[in-house]
């Protein structure tokens, strides 16, 4: 065994990934010949590889795009005749853009169709957005874009149904995108002649956003994170028929700390500039990402706790990140076994379940005097 095999299969992630060590040895090929096409995709030269980009090529990247490739072959097994969906749940600025990047470079090696799509690309226009604002004066959560409420939903739903089913030879179709640097950063959509067109069939639409998944944790719940936070909550209420629906398979991408994102969100901004592209200033970007923070705060316990909205047994995976963005040591336990998120309207306070205890007792006490008599 090379000491490359030796390094991928001491991965963190593999066996939540589905695979032992002896899955690797024995394809080891297969599995070298995917790391080649991440390597050459991030322009990354073996002898040069730094412990956090070597850590990210053999020990994230490609698991992630082996446990994708077996879960698309199960799909195309079940005789589906639609794209398999892979809902990417991770907070900004932790790589989501370079982890759909990593995979479609894997897939077109692969000779696997795909297409990318954010949640992002579904926001409001520059217009509806103040138009939003203006109608919900003085809520700094729905003052820019970001938070549940500012998305175009019917345009995601149109979108990602369009997509599923875009599994016909010579099918055509259109996919939003956003342009964040319009408005001096605030964005706005592009312009519908400037989407990009895709082709079909399509096997694998990679679907990702920071806060896809979310679960609504209902009004009272939500008041006590922010006072703003119930119109977000009550939008969030919505997504999971619009959007989530779609998603056969969940990648939930967990970090420790939240707050993180600010550094993250910065270095993306910085990036942003060198390429010429306006941005927004550090200190807009601190503005910016504390209007994030109620959601994060509300939304990531149950996401991390319960999984997605949508989660099924066997079709999910969560993965841990340091503030390097590479995967620890200890990663957390299979979604398969998790429960739903109980909202604030159907949870039971300490009383009522105290009372219903008790009244569970005496009906058990009844029921023994009964039988005594």
């Amino acid at each position: 065994m090379s000491p490359v095999t030796e390094y991928i299969s001491s991965s963190p992630l593999l066996a939540n990934c589905g695979f032992t060590k002896e899955d690797v040895v024995g394809n080891e090929h297969e599995w070298l010949k995917v790391s080649a096409m991440i390597k050459q995709h991030l322009q990354l030269e073996e002898e040069n590889l730094t412990p956090a980009q070597r850590s990210r090529v053999y020990q994230y990247y490609l698991p992630l795009a082996m446990w994708i490739e077996n879960l698309l072959a199960d799909h195309k097994k079940t005789g589906s005749q639609s794209a398999l969906v892979i809902g990417i749940s991770a907070p900004q600025g932790c790589g989501k853009s370079t982890i759909v990047e990593c995979l479609q470079a894997v897939f077109e090696g692969r000779g696997v169709r795909s297409v990318s799509v954010s949640i992002d690309d579904f926001y409001l226009t520059r217009a509806e957005q103040v138009a939003l604002a203006e109608a919900n004066k003085g809520n700094p959560l729905l003052e820019l874009r970001g938070n549940a409420g500012s998305h175009d939903n019917q345009l995601g739903t149109d979108t990602l149904k369009q997509l599923k089913g875009l599994v016909e030879k010579g099918a055509t179709a259109s996919v939003p995108r956003y342009d964040k640097s319009k408005h001096s950063g605030k964005g706005d959509r592009a312009d519908a002649s400037e989407w990009p067109a895709v082709t079909g069939p399509i096997d694998v639409v990679l679907f990702e956003g920071w806060m896809l998944g979310f679960k609504s944790i209902g009004s009272t719940r939500a008041a006590a994170v922010s006072p703003h936070l119930p119109a977000v909550d009550k939008a969030l209420t919505l997504l999971e028929d619009a959007w989530d629906k779609f998603v056969d398979v969940w990648l939930v991408v967990k970090v420790g700390d939240p707050k993180w994102v600010f550094k993250w969100r910065l270095e993306a901004e910085h990036k942003m500039r060198l390429t010429g592209k306006p941005g927004m200033s550090d200190s807009e970007v601190e503005d910016f990402c504390n209007r994030y923070m109620p959601a994060y705060k509300a939304y990531l316990p149950g996401l991390y706790d319960h999984g997605p909205t949508t989660v099924k047994p066997g079709k999910s995976l969560m993965i841990e990140l340091d503030n390097t963005r590479s995967p620890v040591d200890k990663q957390p336990a299979s979604l398969d076994s998790v429960k739903g998120a109980v909202t604030d309207d159907a949870k039971p306070t300490s009383a009522s379940s105290k009372a219903n205890t008790m009244a569970g007792a005496e009906l058990l006490l009844l029921c023994v005097l009964v039988f005594l008599l």
